[in-house]
């Protein structure tokens, strides 16, 4: 089972979300990245820009697939998690700490509201892993 701590929000897509005031920091989960395997490639090309929710806003690599990181709110990203371009495993390593990706300035906090909470997001994974 994928480790999802009970303090961050979550969505359908595998973003995690960590709020702090009108900051919010994202990147994907544990069992995301266990999905992808050996990510080995973080590119977040929109700091400084506008995104929207389920948008794009980056893209990660692995040795499995590549995919696209979505935004999990509305807001201006304002930074990106610059030690990934030398050490992308971190995302493998610790998702939820140093494997950060992206930090965003909130233009919506009600789209907060729409985010699953770590008991809807593991039963979202328990059915994945099922199937």
């Amino acid at each position: 089972m994928a480790n999802i701590p009970g303090d961050l929000k979550y969505t359908k897509t595998h973003e995690w979300v960590r709020i702090d005031g009108d900051v919010v920091t994202t990147g994907i989960t544990d069992f995301a990245q266990r999905e992808l395997s050996d990510i080995v490639y973080v590119e977040i090309n929109t700091v400084g820009r506008q995104v929207k929710r389920d948008e794009p806003m980056g893209t990660i690599e692995a040795v499995k697939a590549v995919a696209d990181l979505y935004a999990p709110v509305s807001g201006e990203v304002i930074e990106a998690n610059e030690s990934l371009k030398d050490a992308p495993d971190l995302v493998n390593k610790d998702p939820y700490g140093a494997g950060w990706m992206a930090k965003l300035r909130l233009s919506n906090p009600d789209e907060l509201k729409g985010l699953l909470d770590s008991t809807a997001y593991t039963e979202l994974v328990r059915k994945s892993e099922h199937h």
